[in-house]
C-alpha cells in the first residue's frame, strides 16, 4: 500500500504520525511511504532520516494526500478537506463529536475515517493513552505556571514552601489523563483530590497515588470544594463523546480570584461550559475571573516525546491496516472496527451520530 505522511499544520503543531524508524518498519512490510518535506523536523526526524529508512520525499501536502492511506496526527482542518475523496484511508485522531464540519466533509467526500480515540483494546483506549499521560502530565505543570501573578493568576506556588501551605487541585476524572495529573502535582508539592464516579476505581487510586484523596464525583461536591481550590484540571472522557459539561458556568463565582481551569478534554468540546479551545501562541484567557488554559492539541508542545509515545501506539494497526486493506483489517480484529468512524458517506460511530444528529450505521451488522 501506499501510505502519505503529511506535515500537520494545524497551528503550532509539531508532531509528526511516525518517525523514521516507524516507517523502516513499514518499507520493510513492502509497503510505499510518501512523507512531505519537513513534516519531521519538528520531532527531531529530518527528510535525509526517512530517506535512509526508504521513505521518498515529497514536495507538497497534495503529494502525501494522494497515497492510498494517510498517516496523520491530528484532525484535517479546512484546508486539507480538498484532499479527501472516496476510498481513501484516514488513519489519525478526528474528535469528530466535538466537530460538526469535519464530519460533514468526510461523509460527503466518502473517505474511510479511522480515529484512533475510539479503537478498544478491552476497556482500554491503546491509542489515546500515550497523549493522556502527557497532557496531564502537562496539566500540573501548566497549572502551575498560569498560577503566577504575571499571568494573572492567584500567585500561588502550587508545591507552597516551608511554613505555608501548597496549593489544592481538584481533578476532575480519575482516568490516564487524572492520574497522570495527580502524579506530577503530588511531584510537585501539591494537595491533590481525584473526583470520580466509578468506586473500585477510587480503591485503586487510594492503593497506587499515596497522598492522594478521592471524592465521588456530584456536582454538589465539586461545589464545596471550588471555595478552597487553586488548580481545577478537567479530565474527563466519554470515548467517542463529546465531554460532559460538568463545570457550570455559574461555578466559577466559586473560585477565588485567579484559580485556573486546565480543561484536557477541550478536543471533544471541553468540561466546562466556559472553555474554547485556545493555541499554545495564545493558550490562555480569564473568564469570570478564571485564568483557563484550553489548548486543543497539549502534547504538541513536546513533540519529540509525543511523536514516539504515539507511534509506538499506533504503528501495529497501521501496519495491520496497510497490510490487509481497511476492510479485511477490520473484520479481522474488532478493535479497528471500532476506530471506524465514517464509511462511505456513512457515519459508523453512534456516539458521533448522535452529537450530530446523523444516522448511524452499525459495522457489526457486516462482520
Amino acid at each position: 500500500m501506499k501510505i502519505g505522511i503529511p506535515k500537520e499544520i494545524k497551528r503550532k503543531e509539531y508532531r509528526v504520525a511516525c518517525t523514521h524508524s516507524g516507517v523502516r518498519a513499514l518499507t520493510a512490510a513492502g509497503h510505499q511511504v510518501l512523507v512531505q518535506a519537513g513534516a519531521g523536523i519538528g520531532s527531531g526526524c529530518t527528510d535525509a532520516q526517512y530517506v535512509e529508512a526508504g521513505a521518498k520525499i515529497v514536495p507538497t501536502a497534495a503529494d502525501a494526500w494522494a497515497a492510498d492511506m494517510i498517516y496523520k496526527v491530528k484532525e484535517p482542518i479546512a484546508a486539507e478537506y480538498d484532499y479527501l475523496r472516496p476510498g481513501l484511508v484516514l488513519f489519525t485522531y478526528l474528535n469528530l463529536a466535538a466537530d460538526a464540519e469535519l464530519t460533514k466533509a468526510l461523509v460527503k467526500s466518502r473517505t474511510t475515517g479511522i480515529a484512533y480515540e475510539t479503537i478498544r483494546v478491552g476497556n482500554k483506549l491503546p491509542l489515546l493513552e500515550p497523549m493522556s499521560e502527557i497532557a496531564g502530565r502537562m496539566s500540573a505543570i501548566v497549572g502551575s505556571y498560569f498560577l503566577g501573578q504575571p499571568f494573572d493568576g492567584r500567585g500561588v506556588l502550587l508545591g507552597g514552601v516551608p511554613g505555608v501551605l501548597p496549593a489544592r487541585v481538584v481533578i476532575i476524572g480519575g482516568g490516564t489523563a487524572g492520574v497522570n495529573a495527580a502524579t506530577m502535582a503530588l511531584g510537585l508539592g501539591a494537595e491533590v483530590i481525584i473526583l470520580e464516579i466509578d468506586v473500585e476505581r477510587m480503591r485503586l487510586l487510594d492503593f497506587a497515588l499515596k497522598g492522594v484523596r478521592t471524592l465521588f464525583s456530584t456536582e454538589l461536591n465539586l461545589e464545596e470544594l471550588l471555595p478552597t481550590t487553586d488548580l481545577v484540571i478537567g479530565a474527563v472522557l466519554i470515548p467517542g463523546a463529546k465531554a460532559p459539561k460538568l463545570i457550570k458556568r455559574k461555578m466559577l463565582a466559586r473560585l477565588r480570584p485567579g484559580s485556573v481551569l486546565v480543561d484536557i478534554a477541550i478536543d471533544q468540546g471541553g468540561c466546562a461550559e466556559t472553555s474554547r479551545a485556545t493555541t499554545h501562541d495564545n493558550p490562555v484567557f480569564v473568564q469570570d475571573g478564571v485564568v483557563h488554559y484550553c489548548v486543543a492539541n497539549m502534547p504538541g508542545a513536546y513533540p519529540q516525546t509525543a511523536s514516539q509515545a504515539l507511534m509506538h501506539a499506533t504503528l501495529p494497526f497501521a501496519l495491520r491496516l496497510a497490510g490487509h486493506g481497511a476492510p479485511a483489517a477490520w473484520r479481522q480484529s474488532p478493535e479497528l472496527r471500532g476506530g471506524v468512524n465514517t464509511l462511505a458517506g456513512q457515519v459508523t460511530c453512534q456516539p458521533v451520530a448522535e452529537a450530530h444528529g446523523l444516522p448511524w450505521h452499525d459495522l457489526k451488522a457486516e462482520a
